[in-house]
């Protein structure tokens, strides 16, 4: 078992800290990879309220101020301290280079350890790529499902067998504990704390700030090296292309095959090779996804906003809804609504 973490008894603040900004902590070591300090400072950065006004305070802090060794040729000044940890909302532990090599189970440098004990209760805490070995050490993982990068994942489950990973994944939320899989899945990670911190709208800005797709399909099992496909094999771009412009419809497996040219069979088993996800469950997403645009930006009822975003009934598109997004669409329409529209208000009658 790794080294468990007691945090501090100060209570959290919520969404917002004291300023009404949410705070975020990024937690860097030495060895650090600087991509992903720089993914947690652009995204979050970029979220902006209706009026314009930031929506975070990013600050990176280490365990020792001063200059920080990363995995290239330069340093990183970092100012602040394992104080800043105390004030944070949430906590980012990016990868570092050390974490590649021989890890020892629970092990845990005082340094960090010290500095993960002052993170208050309630305080989201999420890693990037192998930062995942950290939260594990610490304790923070056990019993909760987590991810990592494909190729550290056959040394985590060794390592932290109290943990259930979840190697086909490119992020997790478990209980306010995160992780994403590879650098990259560190965007994806962050547009998901903003998503459900602030809205799909304001994530989806960021994103396209970023120019980054708000949401990308499928896990990181498809970044795997396997066989290269033969030139002549065909890809299921074509029916999700069509799915998406027919969501209002009802959409069967065998449409969607035939969409694709493709046996129902082969067409499942490409679609699983390709998005990290079967058809139906990709399907589902989709249409969440729309449904929670319209909650967002129109005012049409819930039974019609089942109907565009194709759940056919109020009542499935409220299963799918908590299932998926953990409220109902009334109260995820209640925090989220952003500003009415001519249009939406024109809809809505």
């Amino acid at each position: 078992m790794g080294e468990k973490i007691s945090v501090s008894s100060e209570p959290a603040t919520g969404l917002r800290g004291a300023g009404g900004v949410h705070r975020v902590a990024v937690l860097v070591r030495p060895g650090l990879l600087p991509m992903e300090m720089g993914i947690v400072h652009r995204l979050f950065g970029q979220a902006r309220s209706a009026a314009g006004e930031p929506l975070y305070e990013v600050v990176t802090c280490t365990p020792e101020p001063g200059e920080v060794a990363t995995d290239t040729d330069f340093t990183v000044n970092v100012a602040h301290g394992p104080r800043a940890l105390d004030t944070a909302d949430t906590v980012v532990v990016p990868a570092a280079r050390e974490d590649y090599g021989p890890q020892t189970r629970g092990r845990l440098e005082p340094g960090v350890a010290a500095a993960l004990a002052r993170i208050r209760p309630g305080t989201r805490i999420a890693s990037i790529c192998t930062g995942s070995f950290v939260l594990a050490a610490a304790g923070l993982l056990a019993g909760l499902r987590a991810t990592t990068h494909w190729k550290s994942c056959e040394e985590f489950r060794e390592l932290y067998p109290e943990v259930d990973l979840d190697p086909d994944v490119l992020y997790t939320d478990d209980g306010g504990v995160l992780t994403s899989a590879g650098v990259a899945s560190g965007i994806d990670l962050c547009l998901h704390m903003i998503r459900s911190d602030f809205g799909a709208a304001v994530a989806n800005a960021v994103a396209r700030a970023t120019v980054v797709p708000p949401h990308r399909e499928g896990g990181q099992a498809q970044y795997v090296r396997r066989p290269v496909p033969a030139p002549e094999v065909s890809s299921t771009g074509r029916a999700r292309a069509f799915a998406l412009a027919h969501l209002d419809r009802p959409l069967a497996l065998d449409d969607l095959a035939r969409e694709a040219h493709m046996s129902v069979r082969t067409f499942s088993r490409r679609f699983r090779e390709e998005t990290g996800l079967t058809p139906v469950q990709w399907l589902s997403r989709q249409r969440v996804d729309r449904a929670r645009e319209l909650l967002e930006e129109t005012d049409l009822p819930v039974d019609r906003i089942a109907h565009e975003a194709g759940f056919g009934t109020g009542t499935s598109m409220r299963q799918h809804f908590q299932v998926t997004v953990g409220v109902s669409p009334q109260a995820y329409r209640g925090t989220f609504r952003g500003p009415r529209t001519d249009a939406a208000r024109s809809g809505g009658r």
